[in-house]
């Protein structure tokens, strides 16, 4: 079985042309370098957590413990809100526009300030 580089492959790209989705390229490039770095946040929290229950079990943990530990199903659905809630926080200002945009181009503060002269 040939070894992977993950290096290497970390320059690895598709074929053809890149699709870009939103109008200017910079704003693609940076959304792609923001939500790579968020991945890699979460990750990093799902792995602090596999510590946290270790010690909690154990009161010790080693590498082989943490490269081992399977997350039973509360722990997983934990897991899984807590990414969905930083994921919503992460694109909290996508929605946001969305939802100004949805409510007569009017922005948040706006409907914020006529709620609170009523």
């Amino acid at each position: 079985m040939k070894a992977i580089d993950p290096l290497a492959l970390s320059g690895a790209k598709a074929k053809g042309k890149r699709p870009y989705f939103l109008e200017d390229p910079d704003v693609e490039r940076l959304m792609t370098i923001v939500m790579a770095v968020a991945q890699e946040v979460s990750v990093l929290r799902e792995r602090l957590d596999t510590v946290e229950r270790l010690l909690e079990e154990k009161g010790a943990v080693t590498r082989a413990d943490i490269e081992a530990y399977a997350p039973d199903k509360a722990a997983a659905d934990e897991r899984g809100r807590w990414t969905q809630e930083f994921i919503a926080r992460i694109l909290r200002i996508l929605q946001q526009e969305r939802e100004a945009a949805a409510m007569d181009d009017k922005y948040a503060e706006d409907v914020a300030d006529e709620l609170a002269k009523s």
